[in-house]
């Protein structure tokens, strides 16, 4: 019953990051806001998130893990009420705002109270439960906000956490036994605030930078000057502090597991996300797909996923973890291989296979990661140590989506650029009437510019896709920094505080 009721939690958190995005043209209309400005309800979730994530383990220390945990179901339920009544922009982006800082809890807190409510022998399972949880949101999510904002209304969208987040604040209420807080850490204010800042200077340079074309804007500037200032303020601040009186516990980035961990969440991120905000825009941009179709082509990477964490999550505890991440990756990698031999001429089997193939290895890489990560952090360092690790992984997936499409943008033109230069009046082929593409009308000039663009971009896809397979491929030799878990000679030991 906790397991149910702490995982409803993380599915409403995690859907929200992406329900609201089909739903937005809707949103425009209804809050009179430009394109522009209907952006902000999504960034203000994401940069709001990401600011109050560092803030859960001092939260649980001062607290306890079950009021941190109630309160924030609570606050996320109500703050998706406002959403939905919201009649004004300022409105919603306040409510969105909300739901960022009580939503930032929930992932990382349900990933701790799995590993504390379950034997080491069985955190493999414990986190192929939880990942499944966390990967329901980018798989349904815009595929529910789609059906409930056409049959319904785009306030549905967030209406729908209501009655989920009653029952988990039900089932967190009724099932877990609360504890006070230790009280061990002390709030480091300067610290909270330069860091805060430097998250959330990063987070709106990544979101806005496309937007704004990157450093040709004021604002991506003072937003990179600032992030970098907060960052080394708060470094500096924090090495030169005494221990445990920093925001930070940096006991956590001395085990090697956890910096290892931490890394390869990172590029898991990378991959991910940036994999799934290519191939919607490749399919519908370049192939002509409907949204529908698009969705529907793109979910069995998801599928593939969640089945290979089913499995892996029995084999975790019984194969080395380190074969279990290497088998992974290396799926991956081979995943993305296929998807470097991409033309505009593919076949919807061309899309859904190497798809199915890469959510398997991510399925392989997400659960023994998550185990060999917090395999030797002790239970009182958890709580903070699932916010870094959550926090980081957000982290990634905002930087390879940023990434992805500024490299999308300029490879597109360096190609446009080159392939131009063989558009010639001595091109024979090119002077062909009957072709339909002649350089000789105005028409079939046309035809040829916007074939060349076609080409051109599907060579920036293929080169995406060829940046990450060899990020992919450069972190597997990381995995010989990993220690596997001793195995224990019986259960190890359970937080029954936490348990009935």
């Amino acid at each position: 019953m906790i397991t149910i009721s702490i995982m409803l939690a993380t599915i409403i958190q995690a859907l929200d990051g992406t329900i609201a995005n089909v739903a937005l043209p809707h949103m425009q209309g209804a809050l009179s806001a430009s394109s522009d400005q209907i952006t902000w309800v999504l960034t203000s979730f994401i940069v709001a998130a990401a600011i109050a994530t560092p803030l859960n383990g001092w939260l649980v220390d001062r607290f306890g893990l079950k009021n941190v945990f109630l309160v924030s179901v609570a606050g996320f339920t109500i703050a998706s009420v406002l959403c939905g009544l919201s009649a004004t922009l300022t409105e919603i982006v306040v409510a969105r705002m909300l739901q960022g800082v009580f939503g930032a809890a929930l992932v990382p807190l349900s990933q701790a109270t799995l590993l504390d409510i379950n034997p080491r022998e069985k955190h493999g399972s414990a986190m192929a439960v939880w990942g499944m949880g966390v990967m329901i949101g980018p798989i349904l999510g815009p595929s529910l906000g789609g059906w409930l904002t056409d049959s319904y209304s785009w306030r549905w969208v967030f209406f729908i956490n209501v009655p989920i987040g009653a029952l988990a604040f039900y089932g967190i209420w009724r099932y877990i036994h609360g504890s006070a807080g230790a009280r061990r850490i002390r709030f480091d204010m300067f610290g909270f605030v330069t860091l805060s800042i430097a998250i959330g200077a990063l987070q709106m340079l990544l979101d806005r930078g496309e937007q704004n074309d990157w450093f040709s804007s004021t604002e991506t500037w003072v937003e990179l000057i600032l992030t970098t200032l907060s960052f080394a303020y708060f470094i500096g601040h924090t090495l030169t502090s005494p221990a445990g009186k920093t925001f930070v516990d940096f006991r956590l980035l001395k085990n090697p597991n956890y910096v290892t961990g931490l890394l390869l969440i990172f590029v898991v991120g990378v991959v991910l996300f940036a994999t799934r905000a290519l191939m919607p825009t490749m399919l519908q941009g370049l192939m002509g797909y409907p949204a529908a179709l698009a969705g529907l082509v793109t979910a069995p990477s998801g599928l593939g996923t969640m089945a290979a964490m089913l499995v892996v999550g029995r084999m975790t505890g019984k194969v080395d973890l380190r074969l279990l991440l290497g088998a992974g990756f290396a799926i991956t990698a081979f995943s993305l291989w296929q998807m470097t031999g991409y033309t505009l001429v593919l076949s919807q089997g061309d899309i859904v296979w190497p798809g199915v193939i890469q959510g398997i290895g991510l399925g392989l890489v997400f659960v023994p990661l998550s185990a060999a990560t917090f395999a030797t952090l002790t239970s009182e360092m958890r709580a903070e140590g699932t916010a870094l690790y959550s926090l980081i992984r957000n982290i990634g997936s905002s930087i390879g989506i940023a990434l992805v499409q500024a490299l999308l943008v300029r490879n597109t033109q360096i190609a446009h650029a080159s392939l131009v230069t063989h558009v010639t009046n001595a091109n024979p082929a090119l002077l062909d009437p009957a072709s339909g593409y002649s350089a000789a009308t105005q028409l079939g000039a046309a035809m040829i510019d916007n074939e060349v663009t076609r080409q051109a971009s599907m060579i920036a896809y293929v080169d995406d896709y060829k940046l990450m397979m060899l990020m992919t491929v450069i972190v597997i030799p990381l995995l010989i920094l990993i220690r596997p878990p001793k195995a224990s000679a019986g259960p190890a030991q359970v937080d029954h505080a936490a348990m009935e």
